[in-house]
C-alpha cells in the first residue's frame, strides 16, 4: 500500500515537472507579437538558458507559463543605491523583466539601475525563502521529537511517528561520523554535525520539488556552510596542530619552506573549498541532468513532432531513474559534508589523541 502511494506521488511529481517545463518552453517558442499586428515571431529553443533559469536564484517563484500568463509568487525586492537610498517593492513591478520600475530594471534576475549607478541587492529571493522554510521545518521537527522524548515516548515506551525515522539517522551520525573522527569530544560537536546534516538534507529534498529553489546548488549557500565549518575547525585547533603546520618535524629546512605555505593553503582554502564545491557541484549536476532529459523531448519535437512524442517515454523513464538517484544523492551529500567536517575537526586536535594514547599506554605499563 505504501509502495503504491509512493509510486502515485512520483507520477504526480514528474507529470507536474514536465507540465511546468513544457509551458515555459511553449511561452519561449511563441514569443510576443511584434508591433503592427504581425504574427508572433518564433524564437529558437535554447535548452541551456531554460535549464539555467530553473536552477538559479530568482526574485519570484515561477510555476508555469501559458502564453503571456505567468503563474508566479512575487517576492519583496530590497535595494540600496547611493543616489536613491533604500527602496522596497514587489518583484511583480518588473513584469518579468519587461518594465523599468522606480529607475530599476531586471534582466534575467539581475537588478540594475537605469542610470548606471551601483545597486546593492538585499532582496528576499526564493533561495532565502526556502532556507527559512527549511529552518522552520528543522526546528519544528526536532522540537516536536524532543518533546516526545521528554514525555517518555522512545524512552520508557516504543518511539512514535517521526521518532522512528529520525532516531536511526541521529544514531548513525553519532556512531559512524562523530565518534570515529572526534573520539571523546564527539558529544561536544554532535549538535553542530546533526544541525548541518539535517539542514542540508532538508534543503536537498526541497530542491527536488518542481517549482522549488535549488538552494544547495547555489555557491553562496555552500560557501557560508564551508566558512562556518572552517571557523569551527580553526577554533578546535591546538598548539600541536599549528606547530606541525609552521614547522613540520623531521623535514629538511628547504622542504619546510615549501611545505609551510602548502599546509596553510590546505587549512584555510583547500579544506573549505572541498566542502563548498563538492556539495554545489553534485546538487547542480543532478538538476541539470533531469532537466536535460526533459528538454530532449522538445529538442526532438522541434525537429519532428513524431520524434518528440516517440522519445517522450524514453526521456521520462530516464528522468524517473535520475530522480531516484537524486533522492539517494540528497542523503549521500548531506552525509559527505558532515563526515568531512568531522574529519577536518578531528585533524585539528589530532595531537591530543596521541597524547591520550601515550598516557593510556603509560598507565597500563605502570599497572
Amino acid at each position: 500500500m505504501a509502495a503504491q502511494r509512493i509510486k502515485s506521488l512520483l507520477v504526480a511529481v514528474f507529470s507536474l515537472g514536465i507540465i511546468l517545463f513544457s509551458n515555459t518552453i511553449f511561452a519561449q517558442e511563441h514569443g510576443v507579437e511584434q508591433a503592427g499586428g504581425h504574427e508572433p515571431k518564433e524564437e529558437k529553443l535554447d535548452p541551456a538558458k531554460i535549464i539555467m533559469n530553473h536552477i538559479k536564484d530568482a526574485h519570484e517563484f515561477h510555476f508555469f507559463s501559458v502564453g503571456d500568463f505567468h503563474a508566479t509568487i512575487p517576492l519583496p525586492v530590497i535595494l540600496y543605491s547611493p543616489t536613491k537610498g533604500f527602496s522596497m517593492f514587489s518583484s511583480a513591478k518588473f513584469e518579468h523583466g519587461h518594465t523599468i520600475y522606480n529607475g530599476y530594471s531586471s534582466n534575467e534576475g539581475v537588478i540594475s539601475a537605469a542610470d548606471g549607478t551601483v545597486v546593492y541587492d538585499f532582496s528576499i529571493t526564493k533561495n532565502v525563502v526556502q532556507m527559512i522554510l527549511a529552518l522552520l521545518v528543522l526546528v519544528l521537527l526536532m522540537t516536536g521529537i524532543a518533546k516526545k522524548y521528554k514525555n517518555g515516548y522512545g524512552v520508557t515506551t516504543a518511539p512514535k511517528g517521526w521518532q522512528n525515522a529520525i532516531e536511526p539517522v541521529i544514531t548513525f551520525v553519532r556512531d559512524e561520523v562523530a565518534k570515529p573522527n572526534l573520539g571523546h569530544k564527539a558529544n561536544k560537536y554532535l549538535p553542530y554535525l546533526l544541525t548541518v546534516f539535517f539542514f542540508i538534507l532538508i534543503n536537498n529534498l526541497f530542491g527536488l520539488i518542481p517549482g522549488a529553489a535549488n538552494v544547495t546548488g547555489n555557491t553562496a549557500f555552500t560557501m557560508v556552510l564551508g566558512i562556518i565549518s572552517l571557523i569551527v575547525i580553526l577554533f578546535s585547533t591546538n598548539t600541536h596542530f599549528w606547530g606541525h603546520i609552521f614547522w613540520p618535524p623531521g623535514v629538511p629546512i628547504f622542504v619546510k619552506i615549501i611545505l609551510i605555505p602548502i599546509e596553510l593553503l590546505g587549512v584555510l582554502v583547500i579544506k573549505p573549498a572541498a566542502l563548498i564545491i563538492r556539495l554545489f557541484a553534485n546538487m547542480v549536476a543532478g538538476h541539470i541532468i533531469i532537466l536535460s532529459f526533459i528538454s530532449l523531448i522538445f529538442i526532438f519535437g522541434a525537429m519532428s513532432k513524431v520524434a518528440g512524442f516517440g522519445f517522450s517515454p524514453i526521456s521520462i523513464l530516464f528522468t524517473v531513474f535520475i530522480y531516484f538517484i537524486e533522492l539517494l544523492v540528497a542523503f549521500i551529500q548531506a552525509f559527505i559534508f558532515t563526515n568531512l567536517t568531522a574529519v577536518f575537526i578531528g585533524q585539528s586536535f589530532e595531537g591530543e589523541h596521541h597524547h591520550e594514547e601515550d598516557a593510556a599506554h603509560h598507565e597500563t605499563a605502570t599497572a
